[in-house]
Formats: C-alpha cells, sequence, structure tokens
C-alpha cells in the first residue's frame, strides 16, 4: 500500500492564501498563520463598512439637500416633513442629485411642497 503525501496539497493552500495577502505589511504578507488572520479580518471589516457605507450616503444626501434648501429660506426638517405630508415620490439620492446639479429645478420642486 502506498502511503499519501499531502505537501501538494499545503502548498496550494498555503499559495492560495499569501496570494489573497499580497500587498498586506510585514508579516501578513509572508506568514501563513499571520495572514490568516489579517484575511479574516479583512473579511469583518468589508462586511460592517458594506453596512456603513449606506449610512454614509444618506448624511451626505441630507448634507446636500439641506445646502440646496438653505438659500431658498427652508430647513431640512421642515422640508422633508412637507414632503411625507404631501406624499412627493421623489427620495433623498435624487432630491440632492438635483440640488447639487439642477438648483433650478430643485427651487421649483421646494416651492411646491412648501405651498
Amino acid at each position: 500500500m502506498s502511503r499519501v503525501k499531502r505537501g501538494t496539497t499545503s502548498n496550494k493552500h498555503r499559495r492560495k492564501v499569501l496570494k489573497a495577502a499580497k500587498g498586506y505589511r510585514f508579516g501578513r504578507s509572508k506568514k501563513e498563520i499571520e495572514a490568516k488572520v489579517a484575511l479574516r479580518k479583512a473579511g469583518v471589516y468589508q462586511f460592517v463598512h458594506r453596512k456603513d457605507k449606506k449610512n454614509d450616503f444618506r448624511r451626505m444626501w441630507s448634507v446636500k439637500i439641506n445646502a440646496g434648501l438653505r438659500p431658498l429660506g427652508y430647513s431640512y426638517s421642515k422640508f422633508i416633513g412637507a414632503a411625507l405630508k404631501k406624499k412627493v415620490i421623489l427620495d433623498r439620492k435624487i432630491l440632492a442629485t438635483l440640488a447639487e446639479h439642477n438648483p433650478d429645478t430643485f427651487a421649483r420642486i421646494a416651492e411646491q411642497v412648501m405651498k
């Protein structure tokens, strides 16, 4: 009965881990165990920050809308409250884009909402 040598499989796995950790600093790109830990942490950070990105964008949209409303004499909270009451179907992303790129259109929408 011949024996099974596992060096090929181990080397393949090690190369795969180190290739994924390429560009990491210090031992994290050279040592298998440190690379595994770094990759696991990187995955956790990826997952968490994918969720955070949604909050960041929503915060940015509200800032842009507020910046577009202030010269017109309105506040963000009053505008959003009025828009919800009037059932405006434009969401914050679209309103922020209009406020940034088409201020005239945004001003007309704000006037209609705040009537």
